[in-house]
């Protein structure tokens, strides 16, 4: 199940940089660790929770969640400031991902 791996793996990426913001980072870059920390590790535990019969949109969260984060972590860790305006494509694959997980519950 190479969801079930990314989403494990996504998870880790998500503890990881919280516990770089918590403890080595400055206070803007660890608030980009923690946001970034915070929208991984929920998005790979919705994936893992509903990868079974909704295959499609867990990997638009997994992506999504991918984008979003690592753009703030790259960011937090010095990259250019202006890659925070990827962070929203990102946040609207989370969008389209829950959007389309509702629709498949909704259909049944």
């Amino acid at each position: 199940m190479a969801i079930g791996a990314f989403a494990a793996i996504s998870a880790a990426m998500a503890v990881a940089a919280g516990a770089f913001g918590a403890h080595g980072a400055g206070q803007q870059e660890a608030e980009w660790l923690r946001t970034g920390g915070l929208y991984q590790l929920v998005h790979a535990v919705a994936a893992l929770a509903i990868m079974g019969f909704a295959r499609g949109p867990a990997i638009m969260l997994l992506g999504g969640a991918a984008i979003f984060s690592i753009t703030l972590y790259a960011m937090a860790l010095g990259a250019p400031r202006w890659l925070g305006a990827v962070t929203p494509i990102g946040g609207g694959l989370l969008i389209i991902g829950w959007l389309w997980a509702g629709w498949l519950f909704w259909r049944g």
